[in-house]
Parts: C-alpha cells; structure tokens; sequence
C-alpha cells in the first residue's frame, strides 16, 4: 500500500484525524486548497479521495485516471456527480452507518424544542420577561398525535424508533416501502398530500434529487395544518425556502426546525431566522463525536478495501461494478 495515495479535501472536518489509515499503513494528504469545486489538477495522482462537501463535477475527473474512490464522509451526493464517476470507472461510497443515529437524534431534537416551545420560552427568559416565558406559551403533547416522515430510509426509520415512547401516529411517504415493512416498523405508508393534511409534525429526511427538488412548495405547504411543525434535516433545496417564508410570517404554520437551507452559509439578516416559531442550526445539529469517530471509520474501510484490491462497502454506485475500468483499477490494487 505504499505507493497507494489518498487526498484529502480541505474543507474536511477531522476532530479525530485519520488513524484508520494510518494503522493500516497508508499514507494521506491535504489537497493543496480548499475549493467549493475540485479542479482536475487537484485530484490527478490520487488513489482515494477522502471527501467531505466540495463539489465533484466532470470536469473535476478530467485526466483522473488513477482515481479509484471517491469516500464521502456523510451520504449526501448532490456534490458529486456520481453518473460521471461511473462512467470513468470510479467508486463513490457513502457512510450511512455514520450518520443515521446522530441524524435521527438531531430531528427528535429539533422537534422537541418545537413542539416544547423552547426558543420561545429560552428568549423570554433572557430577556427578563418570566411570567410570559412560563404562561404565555403553550407547548404541544406528542401523545396521540400524527408524525409524518417524508423518506423512510435509514434516518427515518431510526427516528420512529426513537420517537415510538411518545407513543405518536407515524404517516411515512416514500417509495417501495412493502406493507410487511410497514407493518413491522409501526407505520402507515400513504401519499405526500394525505400526509401533509394529516401530520401534526412534518419531518423531511429523503435525499435530494431533481425529483425532490422544491417538493415542498407553496402548493403543498399550504396543505399543513397552521397548527403544524415542519422539521428538515436532510437538504434546504428539498423545501421552497420563500415558500415557507411566506408561510410562517403569515401563520400558515406553527413553526419550523431547520438543520439546512437552499442557500448555506445563510446571509446574515435572513428573514427566515427571525421569524418567530424558528429553531435553526447551521447543517451541524448531527455534528456529535460519535458521528465523526464512525465516518472517518467507514470511510476509511471502504478506502482500506480499495487500497487492498476489494470492493467496498456502502458503494453509492453500484453501477461501477459492471466498469470494466474499475476492474483493472481493482486489479492492479490487488497485485499479482
């Protein structure tokens, strides 16, 4: 493995540094700076990329013949143009066993201070105002009321497990999801407008896609009771940000629990954040030591199998498989 390289993206957050790899004998490098898109110079010569959030085009694979993996740390891939990947030959993994439980808790979070009216109640306290912090709101009993999921992958399934002692009806819209699967999870599968009429709390943790692009829009947001809570702790763009603008400042509905946004960093003085009924972290709320210490582990396992001639785990391209340039990446990996 010593001639095996691996760049590391710049803008990767890395508490714990990289001692899978340095274990297993491998050797690791920033790339030269920090880019919002990697050009092609940077990326030529490596093996791996160890990658956080900068964006991967076509253009970035140009001349990248080496490259053999691509190891997100996280799951999204609206960064990464994964089509291209496949066709130079070049596997993209994802870390899902990294981030569900720490996603999973950020959105029960984020719901609970909604629906406890905690920034309400947080501000009136600082701002010396104690009789209204303790009468003037009232929170909202989970109890008996109707959670709605939009995307029942591993983060939603692990938050209705999570959220199953507040003893809530769980609506879940998401695809092939049999009745067998949704019997033995405790929910109800139904469509995105029977669940947007129904919920009492919305939560969106589905990918985002050109299909998903704005799926909450000022149609459907609309469809929400005004007594409801939205709760997005996938992608901003999944939600019409003006939209929902529009919908909390005329009290449309009760509140919402924002981890991302359609544009990030988010300007400072974004209407959005002081509208009153609004929880919002910087697409950090998952960021726990636990979330870091287990995809740098994953991430590094699916570099470490590349490295050592075998395919990965977690492979976002499964397509890459049937490359015959994968293949002699592979191969020549493996050695005689």
């Amino acid at each position: 493995m010593a001639d095996f390289r691996v760049g590391v993206t710049r803008e990767s957050f890395l508490p714990f540094g990289l001692e899978p790899l340095d274990r297993a004998g491998i050797g690791w490098e920033l790339l030269a700076e920090e880019r919002a898109e990697l050009p092609p110079e940077f990326v030529r010569g490596f093996d791996a990329l160890f990658h956080f959030s900068a964006v991967v085009s076509a253009a970035t694979l140009e001349g990248a013949d080496r490259l053999a993996l691509i190891a997100r740390h996280g799951v999204g891939l609206d960064m990464v143009d994964v089509d291209a990947c496949t066709d130079r030959g070049v596997a993209v993994t994802i870390t899902p066993d990294g981030i569900t439980r720490p996603m999973a808790s950020a959105a029960l979070t984020l719901i609970l201070a909604l629906t406890h009216r905690l920034i309400e109640r947080d501000r009136a306290l600082h701002e010396g105002r104690w009789h209204e912090g303790r009468f003037g709101v009232i929170g909202l009993g989970l109890r008996g009321r109707t959670l709605g999921v939009i995307g029942f992958g591993r983060i939603g399934r692990e938050l209705v497990r999570l959220i199953a002692p507040c003893e809530m009806r769980v609506l879940v819209t998401t695809p092939r999801l049999s009745a067998a699967a949704a019997s033995a999870h405790g929910v109800e599968p139904v469509d995105l407008e029977h669940l947007l009429r129904e919920a009492d709390v919305v939560v969106v943790a589905c990918p985002l896609k050109p299909e998903t692009h704005h799926l909450l829009d000022a149609r459907r947001l609309a469809l929400l009771k005004p007594s409801a809570f939205l709760v997005n702790v996938a992608r901003g763009a999944i939600v019409d940000q003006a939209a929902l603008v529009e919908a909390l400042r005329e009290g449309r509905l009760a509140g919402a629990g924002l981890d991302v946004f359609e544009r990030e960093p988010v300007p400072v003085g974004d209407e959005l954040l002081g509208l009153p009924g609004v929880v919002a972290a910087p697409h950090a709320l998952g960021y726990t030591d636990e979330l870091f210490r287990r995809c740098v582990e994953s991430a590094c396992a699916a570099i470490v199998a590349v490295a050592s001639g075998r395919v990965p785990e977690h492979l976002a391209n499964p397509a890459v498989l049937d490359s015959r340039r994968f293949a002699e990446k592979l191969a020549r990996l493996a050695g005689p």
